[in-house]
């Protein structure tokens, strides 16, 4: 059988090569370039011709940063002067490692796609991985249902720690054990605001209002606040921390309150992404990719899910991935929280 390997440059990937060349898969390895940092591009482009030559293997270059800027990078600075706060990864799972990548697998007669995801595939679901410290089926979890036939995740049963280790005896790649992790968001070198401030004024300063309407504050432009974030604002006489609650971007204006005010205990998704076809179902849902699951029933209709929590979630953010598990640690469903 024939497979793709994405290759970033990185040691899970690396090793997720080995390991489905040790497994006797035919396999093909493939870098994606999806933004303009060239020195970062260069780097991991030698890594994954050091590893194309260890394995034996062809390993191609593919140039995605057309899509990748119209379908995640414009949404991700877009969302922000739009006032939400969004989740650029599971849109770049979704659209570009498991969408233009797969389509470009099928070009090579590959009969499937692996990525050095930590995530497990479990009866046609994705499931948590077993090493929950570096899980990341929630950034997962948008993906087109079609797709899971086709994906595999060698990492999924295994750790982190000896990942590093096996990569560390093997002295053609060893160097990968040791290299800095890339960081979460593959286009954001430093903060979310440097990138931001490439295409607006994000120093916009800005009225900061209670939930009566008052006025009792100052911000620094409403771009630098996110749902929850208790910092970086003025307000007038305060004694107790206050928490952004909600952002008006059109005025300009943050609105904060307590931590009570933070308190929520039902939502809306669209894009519902429905793995199961269950329209009424219980879940344990999570609003972050490391917030705490919390247990909720959902009701689904047309593409809109409604969500009631059996706890308080706190901080729900719109444009942030709201995923639903099961008792077994599998992906049921998710919806961009509205």
């Amino acid at each position: 059988m024939k497979v793709l390997m994405a290759l970033s440059g990185g040691v899970d990937s690396s090793m997720s090569a080995k390991f489905l060349q040790d497994q006797g898969y035919s396999v093909v390895g493939c870098y994606m370039m999806l933004h303009g940092r060239e020195d970062y591009h260069k780097k991991n482009i030698e890594n994954v011709k050091k590893v194309g030559e260890f394995l034996g293997i062809d390993t191609h270059v593919l140039d995605l940063q057309d899509t990748f800027k119209k379908e995640v990078y414009d949404l991700f600075v877009n969302s922000y002067k739009d006032g939400i706060t969004p989740n650029p990864c599971a849109h770049c799972n979704r659209l570009i490692k498991f969408g233009a990548l797969w389509e470009f697998a099928k070009s090579l007669s590959c009969d499937k796609i692996a990525t050095g995801h930590y995530a497990r595939i479990d009866n046609g679901l994705i499931k948590s991985a077993a090493d929950e410290s570096k899980d990341q089926s929630y950034f997962l979890a948008n993906l087109d249902p079609k797709i899971l036939p086709y994906i595999i995740f060698p990492l999924g049963d295994k750790f982190k720690v000896d990942i590093k280790a096996a990569a560390a005896q093997i002295p053609q790649i060893s160097s990968l054990a040791t290299q800095k992790e890339s960081s979460e968001i593959c286009f954001v070198e430093t903060t979310y605001i440097d990138v931001l401030k490439q295409h607006y004024n994000t120093n916009l300063p800005g009225i900061v209002r209670n939930a009566n309407g008052e006025a009792i504050g100052t911000h620094e432009g409403y771009m630098h606040y996110t749902i929850g974030k208790r910092k970086g604002f003025k307000i007038t006489g305060a004694h107790d921390p206050h928490y952004v609650t909600a952002i008006n971007a059109s005025a300009n204006e943050i609105i904060v309150g307590k931590k009570d005010d933070l308190e929520c205990y039902s939502f809306k998704t669209r894009n519902f992404n429905n793995f199961t076809q269950q329209n009424d179902f219980d879940a344990l849902v999570k609003i972050r990719y490391r917030s705490k699951p919390i247990p909720c029933v959902v009701h689904e209709s047309n593409g809109v899910a409604t969500v009631e929590l059996k706890d308080n979630a706190g901080a729900v953010a719109s444009g942030q991935l709201a995923v639903f598990y099961d008792d077994n640690q599998r992906v049921l469903a998710s919806g961009f929280i509205a």
